[in-house]
């Protein structure tokens, strides 16, 4: 693990200095491969993103958790991760409001998805005190 963040720090650094010599000149491609890095980065950590959703799984089938909720879990952590991806791109490019929008999207899409493990969380609480 300490020579992939080894690897994607240089990967981040040298395009970096790419980026800070190409804007002057051509910031639509200074853009571009701002987006590409990006990219790249999140390609690469594809198998360790694979590898965690595999371990959640594991522990809640030992758990005896429902798979309906884990996997809902899992689709929430998704979305906030793709949203901040998002974000952080349009921030790049000059655009927050867009980003903000983003955001509120995210958000909303993310409360939405929960509110039945919610549900489920409250009816256990309230099933659990006594009469």
């Amino acid at each position: 693990m300490v020579i992939e963040i080894l690897q994607i720090v240089g990967i981040a650094l040298i395009s970096t200095f790419l980026v800070l010599i190409i804007k002057e000149q051509k910031p639509n491609i200074a853009f571009l491969l701002v987006v590409f890095v990006g990219c790249t980065i999140f390609l690469f950590l594809v198998d360790q993103i694979a590898a965690i959703i595999h371990m959640v799984e594991k522990i809640a089938l030992n758990a005896k958790v429902n798979t309906v909720y884990v996997a809902t879990i899992l689709k929430i952590i998704g979305i906030a991760y793709i949203a901040e991806f998002a974000v952080q791109i349009t921030k790049d490019a000059g655009q927050a409001s867009i980003a903000s929008k983003i955001e509120l999207a995210g958000k909303i899409i993310i409360l939405s998805m929960a509110v039945p493990i919610l549900t489920v969380l409250v009816e256990t609480i309230i099933n659990m005190i006594p009469n």
